[in-house]
This record gives structure tokens, C-alpha cells and sequence, in this order.
């Protein structure tokens, strides 16, 4: 199973990237679970400045944003070939 983490102090933008992160693992079918992490001493060990910061698998791949479904869905489409 593959895990995605949502990096951020619990502020209304995290919320919404662990939607969207969410709606893209269930529309693409990933066996994947989305975590929200807000303790910051998790967050600095990936070397986040700025949150909300997204995750795949122990590689950051968005930070300071909240990216679209639609491309959280692009990150993540790999991860079908390895599931």
C-alpha cells in the first residue's frame, strides 16, 4: 500500500489538499491512504518550509500550495504500474 501525506498545521488549504488528494486516490483506484500529518517535527524531517506540502511515498512533491485534483492525480498515476 502506498502512502501519501499531507503536511500542514490543520489550516482550512490542508484540508482541501487531503480532499483532493482523496478524490484523485479513489477516482484513479490506487490502493493508497492519505494521512495528514501536523506535527511539526515530522514536517522538518522532509525539509518543509512552507505547508501545505504533499507527499507520495516518502518524496515531497508540492509544497506552499494546494495543487488540483487533476494534478495530484498525474503525480500519483505511477503508482498504479506499482501497486
Amino acid at each position: 500500500m502506498h502512502v501519501i501525506q499531507v503536511l500542514g498545521g490543520g489550516c482550512s488549504r490542508c484540508g482541501e489538499l487531503a480532499k483532493n488528494a482523496e478524490t484523485a486516490v479513489a477516482e484513479l483506484g490506487i490502493d493508497a491512504r492519505v494521512e495528514k500529518v501536523a506535527d511539526m517535527d515530522v514536517i522538518t524531517r522532509f525539509a518543509v518550509m512552507m505547508t501545505p506540502a504533499l507527499v507520495v511515498d516518502g518524496e515531497v512533491k508540492v509544497v506552499g500550495r494546494v495543487p488540483s485534483t487533476a494534478e495530484i492525480k498525474k503525480l500519483i498515476d505511477p503508482l498504479r504500474r506499482r501497486s
